[in-house]
């Protein structure tokens, strides 16, 4: 991959990441859910995270990034994505959310698989497992709310 189509790449990963944050502050504001007010907001500043360590990258920082890969156990995949409301029950949050960790995730890996450069690749697998990671958590938490009595 070309130095000016993986900067290109960074700067819309970078897009994404402000669009994801400005997401999760607007559902975080309209929510009236306490516990779902504080996930996403968690989340907002995650992806806000996500972007000063993009940016590094445009700048050539590559700073080393340690992220587990994770067993996806796909357990909301199947599950239609809900449409964002301000009347929106705390699963149907939760589902949306884990919706766009995927989504990014799968980018992500995409975008590891078309690398030629080690560094690169290195790079766009950290940010998978990353939203991998953030998928995870948050199907833990659907888990444990849609199905209490699997617990």
């Amino acid at each position: 991959m070309k130095s000016e189509d993986f900067q290109k790449i960074i700067a819309n990963a970078i897009d994404s990441e402000v669009e994801s944050y400005t997401f999760y502050k607007s559902v975080a504001e309209r929510v009236k859910d306490g516990n779902l007010k504080t996930i996403f907001l968690d989340l907002a500043e995650d992806e806000k995270h996500h972007r000063e360590y993009l940016q590094n990258v445009l700048l050539g920082n590559v700073e080393k990034m340690q992220f587990k890969a994770v067993k996806d156990y796909k357990v909301t995949d199947a599950i239609e994505e809900p449409e964002l409301s301000v009347d929106m029950k705390p699963l149907e949050g939760l589902l949306l959310a884990i919706k766009k960790e995927l989504h990014a995730a799968q980018m992500y890996s995409r975008l590891a698989g078309a690398s030629t450069s080690m560094e690169q690749k290195m790079v766009f697998e950290q940010l998978a497992n990353m939203e991998k990671g953030h998928k995870a958590r948050l199907e833990d938490i659907y888990t444990n709310m849609a199905y209490p009595e699997a617990w």
